[in-house]
């Protein structure tokens, strides 16, 4: 199989029949300015160099150069494997809160990194710490959205998780209990895997009975584990922070939000899982040793080799047309003009 790393540049070989066109117009051009000056047959002898086809023939080259060059640039690649090991791991369901409150401080200064940023960094590392285990990714506020299915691919996820916003649910609220649900039903139906689902929230829960749906998912045989992000003293909610803008209410008070650990521990409870707070420098590695209480087994990973480069393989050639194309004349060659290969 080939694949290109930049095949919009593959555009680019739309140029060759416009440069072969726009060839044959001067030529038309220039055969119909010499028979102003008379017979071309005639003409032709009295231009004993001049060489029918060497124009051609040389074009032809240095557009073969040019298609080698383009192809290049696009970077070719071939011979892509799929491989298919088995690893030993868990499944992992992440459930990540993106409701407008998350955008407000991780700590108690009101211009802080914001909890959602937090979010992504704890993330990010914990991702790094997972090795041979399965991850899925949901956001949620209102409602909730599978952002990234169950998956070995740690690159897609890593890219996924830089890309969330809270534009990406339109229903506001924190509906914690859905998303648990939704992560429920995420993993695959392997009932010897162990799977653990993480919620990401500051514990705002305004929608449905989140305690209640994590022991469901206790029962079912998934730890339900939270990280809590915000400060429980309350923070403002930022429209923009650099300005000091920040969200009111219709009284045009501005809208404060807290960090409710009572529910993030309740939901931590029901589910068997731990709670941590995400402000700890500590909380990467307390969830990492809380996941490496489950059992491990096996999983079917597939993993895609890189494919190999092929773009030296075109450079060469274009580098051969054009050193052809550096002894082909314009003319006749002296020591060919005897001959005639194209005529009885």
């Amino acid at each position: 199989m080939v694949s290109f790393a930049y095949p919009y540049i593959l555009y680019l070989l739309l140029l060759l029949p416009i440069i072969a066109l726009v060839y044959w117009l001067a030529q038309v051009s220039r055969k119909n300015r010499l028979k102003k000056f008379g017979n071309i047959e005639v003409l032709t002898n009295l231009m004993p160099d001049y060489s029918k086809y060497k124009g051609w023939i040389k074009l032809s080259v240095q557009l073969l150069a040019l298609a080698a060059l383009i192809l290049a640039l696009a970077r070719p690649r071939a011979g892509a494997k799929e491989e298919v090991t088995n690893v030993k791991g868990i499944e992992v369901m992440i459930a990540l809160d993106v409701s407008n409150s998350m955008l407000a401080s991780s700590n108690d200064d009101p211009k802080g990194i914001s909890r959602l940023n937090r979010a992504k960094f704890i993330l990010d590392r914990l991702i790094d710490k997972l090795n041979n285990d399965k991850i899925g990714l949901i956001v949620f506020a209102g409602e909730s959205y599978t952002q990234l299915p169950i998956t070995s691919d740690f690159v897609s996820a890593k890219m996924f998780l830089q890309s969330i916003n809270t534009q990406m649910v339109p229903t506001q609220g924190t509906a914690i209990g859905s998303a648990i649900s939704m992560a429920m039903n995420s993993f695959t139906p392997d009932k010897e895997t162990q799977k653990a689902i993480i919620v990401i929230t500051d514990g705002e829960n305004h929608e449905d009975d989140a305690v209640a749906m994590a022991k469901a998912a206790q029962e079912n045989g998934i730890q339900v584990n939270v990280i809590g992000l915000g400060s429980t003293k309350g923070t403002p909610i930022p429209l923009d922070a650099s300005k000091g803008v920040f969200m009111k209410d219709s009284s045009g008070k501005p809208v404060t939000t807290y960090l409710n650990e009572k529910m993030a521990k309740e939901i931590a409870d029901a589910g068997k899982g731990i709670y941590v707070n995400g402000g700890s420098s500590s909380a990467i590695s307390e969830i990492d040793t809380q996941l490496d209480t489950l059992e491990k087994t096996d999983l079917e990973r597939i993993v895609y080799t890189s494919s190999a480069e092929q773009f030296p393989v075109f450079a060469w050639i274009a580098l051969l047309f054009l050193l052809i194309d550096v002894f082909i004349l314009d003319g006749k060659n002296k020591f060919l003009k005897k001959y005639t290969f194209f005529s009885k």
